[in-house]
Formats: C-alpha cells, sequence, structure tokens
C-alpha cells in the first residue's frame, strides 16, 4: 500500500512515496550471520507481489556475506551475486572473504557468485533481469552508476541505505529522474529504496 510523501533533495523530481507493505513474511531459507539488511527479508515477497515482478532472475550488486543474496535467493530461479569482498570505507570489515562466503552460500544452487565491481561487470552484461538489488559503496557516483545500469536492466530495483546515507537517496532520486521509474521508499532498517520499471507501473 503506498501512502504518503517525503521529500528528497533538490531535483526535477523530488518526491518518493512511501512504501508501506501490505504482508510481511520471512522467507524460508535465512543464514545467521551480522548484516545491516536484517529485517528487510520480510517485505521482500510483498514488493514482488505489488509491483508484479517476474521471478526468473535477480542481479545483486554488494553481497558481502551474503545475507541479502540468501534471502533473494528465495524468490527467483537464478540470482548473480556481484562484489569484490573486500569490504570498503563505509564496512567494518575489510579483507578477501570470496571463498569463506562463497563455501557459506554453496548449499543455494541458484545463487552464483562473481568476484568483481561493477565497473568491470556492466559493460559486458547485456541481460535484462527481472529484479537488481545494489548496495554499494554509499557514495553518489558509484551508487549513480552502477543503479543507472541496475534500474535500465530491470523491472525493479531496490537499493539499501537511503536513509542513512543521504548521498544514497539522492542517487535513487536522479535515477528516477533520469529514467522515469516510480520511486519509492521503505523508511526502516537504514532504509531502502524502490525504483519500478513504468512498463510493469505506469505513472499516475
Amino acid at each position: 500500500m503506498i501512502k504518503e510523501i517525503v521529500k528528497g533533495k533538490p531535483s526535477s523530481r523530488t518526491e518518493m512515496l512511501i512504501y508501506e507493505p501490505v504482508s510481511k513474511k520471512r522467507p524460508e531459507k535465512m543464514i545467521n550471520i551480522f548484516s545491516a539488511w536484517r529485517g528487510l527479508e520480510i517485505i521482500i515477497e510483498d514488493i514482488l507481489v505489488q509491483f508484479n515482478i517476474g521471478r526468473e532472475s535477480c542481479i545483486e550488486f554488494g553481497v558481502e556475506f551474503g545475507y541479502s543474496t540468501v534471502v533473494l535467493s528465495n524468490f527467483f530461479d537464478k540470482i548473480i551475486g556481484i562484489d569484490t569482498f573486500e569490504g570498503d570505507k563505509h564496512t567494518f570489515y575489510r579483507g578477501g572473504h570470496f571463498d569463506k562466503t562463497k563455501a557459506r552460500l554453496s548449499i543455494y544452487e541458484n545463487i552464483t557468485l562473481i568476484k568483481s565491481d561493477y565497473q568491470n561487470w556492466i559493460p559486458n552484461d547485456t541481460n535484462h533481469y527481472d529484479f537488481a538489488h545494489v548496495d554499494i559503496v554509499h557514495d553518489y557516483k558509484e551508487t549513480y552508476e552502477c543503479g543507472l545500469w541496475a534500474a535500465q536492466n530491470s523491472d525493479c530495483a531496490i537499493f539499501h541505505d537511503t536513509e542513512s546515507f543521504p548521498e544514497v537517496k539522492r542517487a535513487v532520486i536522479d535515477i528516477a529522474n533520469a529514467t522515469g521509474y516510480r520511486m519509492f521508499n521503505y523508511p526502516f532498517h537504514f532504509g531502502l529504496g524502490i525504483l519500478v520499471n513504468p512498463n510493469i507501473m505506469p505513472l499516475d
């Protein structure tokens, strides 16, 4: 259910509709590790249902230790997780953990992990995905570049940390302006920006 409006930073269109779930449900498959993403798992299926998103493919930029990746694997036939697995200036943990994360997620057959940054990945990927998740370094430039590609190559793209990092919210607003996508914000658990392709959900 979509309710009131929140204001973003100045732009040609700065209003983000508040996203209110109709239902909340914990996915069957979960992993018990620390994650700032914890709490968002209960609204993912609701997003897919409300916006009539397909369930075949998902791409994620920012796997870290795999919490959100496993959550998303409940809903899609295949999910590709892209990450440097080295951490960044906004994470507490730094250091290579690709092998450990890959081993942890190896029981989930529909997950493919790839060690790469988005800059090297997106020029070579021409696929269209049902769903995309962006949770990389929380700077404007990187979020905008990666997020614009994610939005243009999916029916629905979500962005974590719209409330805890203003530059992420500004990038989401600017991506919506560049693409014409509908934009929503779920203001809990550090914030989740949601962009929906107007071909799936037409503009009013």
